[in-house]
C-alpha cells in the first residue's frame, strides 16, 4: 500500500475504534457512577443498555443513509456528533442527561462503524485484505483495551475522563479524514430528492420502532422486578408488552420489502445462521466478563480503579497477541480449529472464575483473563472467516449487517444477564453464579464447534 492508503486507513481506524472503546471502557466506571449518582446496580446498567441498543439500531440505519448522503459525509458527521457528546457528557447535571449524551455518543460512533469498512474497501484496492485486517485489530483491540484505559483514566481524573479522552481521537480522525477520504461520487448526491415517506420505508422505521419499544419495555419490566425484589402487575404488563412488540417486530420483518433485520436470510442460509448464533453467545460471554470482572474486583475485593485497569490489561494484551497468530492459523487451517480452541479456553477461564473465592489472590484472576484474552483474539479472526465461508459473495453486505446485529444482541443479553443476576447490588454469590452460567455457555460453544467439525458443514465449503 502507498502512503496515502496508510493515512486513509489510520483516519478510518481512529474513528471506528471509538465505538468498541466506549462500549467497554465504561465497565470500570460502574462502581464510581453508582456512588456519584446514588443509584443501584440495575439502574446504573442503563448506561450500558442505552449504548448497545442505540448502536444496534444506528449502524444498519446509517449504512443505508450512506447510500443516499455519501459515506464521507456520514463519517465526518459521526465525528462531529461524537465530539459534541464527549464534550457535553461530563457536564451532565444528572444521570438522565448522561444517558442522553451516551445515546448520542453511540449514534455518532456507529455512523463511523457503518461506513468505515466500506470506505477502505472502495478506496484501497491494493492489499485490501491487509487493510481490513488492520481495521479489525482497531476494533477488537479497542474493546479489549477499554477496561484498562477506563481504570487508568478514572484513577487519575474521575469518570469524566472516559468521555473527554475521545476528543483527541475525534480531532485527529476528522483532520485526516477531511484530507484523505475522497469526495462522494455525484451519483450518491443525486438521491437527495427522495421523499421522507420513502426514506422512512427504506430504513424500515416501523420495524425500528417495534424493535426499540419491545426491547426497552421488556428490559424495564425484567430489571425493575429483580431490583425491587418482587413481581408487580406493572412488571408483568411491561414484560408482556415487550414480548408482544417483539413478536410484532418479527412478523413485520418477515413481510416488509426492506426489513431492518432481514430475518428470511437466516432461513435461506442455515450455515450462516449457526455462525450468527455462535457470535451471539461469544459476545454474551465476553461482555458479561467486561462488566462482571471489574465490578467483582472493585466491589467485592475493594481493588482501586487503577489496579483493576492494570489487571484487565492481561485481557487486552493477550487478545492483541493472539490476533496475528489466529490470522496465520485460520489462513492455513480454516476457522474451525481456532474457534474450537477458543471455546475450550473460554470454558477453562469460566471454570476458573467459579473456583475463585473471596480470599483468592487477586493476581489469580489474571489467569482467567489471559485465557479469555487469547480466546477473544482467536474469535476476532475466526468468526469473521467463518462468516465469509458460510455466506455467498452476493449477500456479503447483508451478512455483515446481520453479523453486527448478532454482536449487539449478545452485548444486550450480557447486560440483561448481569442485571438480573445481581439485582440492585453486586455480590460475590452473584458473581459465582455468573461464572457457572458462563461455563455453560462456553461448553455450548465447544459442542457447537465439535459438531461443525464432525458434520463437515458442506454449506461453508
Amino acid at each position: 500500500m502507498n502512503a496515502r492508503s496508510w493515512w486513509l486507513m489510520i483516519a478510518v481506524g481512529l474513528g471506528i475504534l471509538l465505538n468498541p472503546l466506549n462500549s467497554s471502557m465504561v465497565s470500570v466506571a460502574i462502581p464510581r457512577l453508582q456512588h456519584v449518582f446514588q443509584l443501584d446496580f440495575t439502574a446504573i446498567s442503563w448506561i450500558i443498555f442505552s449504548f448497545y441498543i442505540a448502536s444496534a439500531i444506528a449502524q444498519p440505519v446509517m449504512g443505508k443513509a450512506s447510500d443516499l448522503f455519501g459515506r464521507r459525509k456520514i463519517f465526518l458527521a459521526g465525528l462531529v456528533i461524537s465530539f459534541a457528546s464527549s464534550f457535553l457528557a461530563p457536564l451532565s447535571p444528572n444521570f438522565g442527561w448522561l444517558i442522553v449524551f451516551r445515546i448520542v455518543q453511540s449514534i455518532g460512533t456507529s455512523m463511523m462503524i457503518a461506513v468505515g469498512m466500506a470506505i477502505v474497501r472502495i478506496h484501497i484496492t491494493e492489499k485490501q485484505a491487509t487493510a481490513l485486517a488492520v481495521l479489525s485489530i482497531f476494533l477488537s483491540g479497542a474493546a479489549a483495551i477499554g477496561p484498562f484505559a477506563g481504570g487508568i483514566l478514572i484513577q487519575w481524573w474521575d469518570w469524566h475522563a472516559i468521555f473527554i479522552v475521545n476528543i483527541p481521537f475525534v480531532i485527529a480522525s476528522f483532520l485526516l479524514a477531511w484530507k484523505m477520504i475522497p469526495k462522494d461520487e455525484p451519483a450518491v448526491s443525486a438521491t437527495r430528492g427522495i421523499s421522507l415517506r420513502k426514506w422512512l420505508g427504506l430504513i424500515d422505521a416501523s420495524g425500528i420502532l417495534l424493535f426499540a419499544v419491545g426491547l426497552v419495555t421488556l428490559l424495564v419490566g425484567l430489571l425493575s422486578a429483580k431490583s425491587s425484589g418482587h413481581i408487580s402487575l406493572w412488571n408483568i404488563t411491561a414484560v408482556l408488552v415487550g414480548l408482544l412488540a417483539l413478536g410484532a417486530f418479527i412478523r413485520h420483518e418477515l413481510r416488509t420489502a426492506s426489513p431492518f433485520v432481514p430475518l428470511r436470510t437466516f432461513a435461506k442460509y442455515p450455515a450462516m445462521t449457526w455462525v450468527n448464533i455462535q457470535y451471539v453467545l461469544v459476545n454474551l460471554l465476553f461482555y458479561a466478563l467486561f462488566f462482571g470482572i471489574p465490578s467483582y474486583l472493585q466491589m467485592v475485593r475493594h481493588i482501586s480503579e487503577f489496579h483493576t485497569g492494570i489487571l484487565m490489561l492481561a485481557l487486552g494484551l493477550s487478545s492483541i497477541v493472539a490476533s496475528p497468530i489466529a490470522g496465520r492459523w485460520v489462513d492455513k487451517s480454516g476457522p474451525r480449529p481456532a474457534l474450537l480452541v477458543s471455546a475450550i479456553l473460554m470454558t477453562l477461564g469460566s471454570v476458573w472464575l467459579v473456583m475463585l473465592n473471596q480470599t483468592s489472590p487477586v493476581i489469580s484472576v489474571c489467569l482467567a483473563l489471559v485465557a479469555f484474552g487469547f480466546s477473544n483474539g482467536l474469535n476476532a479472526v475466526g468468526m469473521q472467516a467463518a462468516l465469509f465461508k458460510s455466506s455467498p459473495k452476493e449477500i456479503t453486505g447483508v451478512a455483515s449487517g446481520l453479523f453486527n446485529t448478532s454482536r449487539y444482541l449478545g452485548t444486550i443479553l450480557s447486560s440483561l444477564l448481569t442485571g438480573i443476576i445481581m439485582g440492585g447490588t453486586f455480590s460475590f454469590s452473584g458473581f459465582r453464579l455468573l461464572g457457572v452460567i458462563l461455563t455453560i455457555i462456553a461448553l455450548t460453544l465447544v459442542f457447537m464447534n465439535l459438531r461443525r467439525q464432525e458434520s463437515g458443514q458442506p454449506q461453508e465449503s
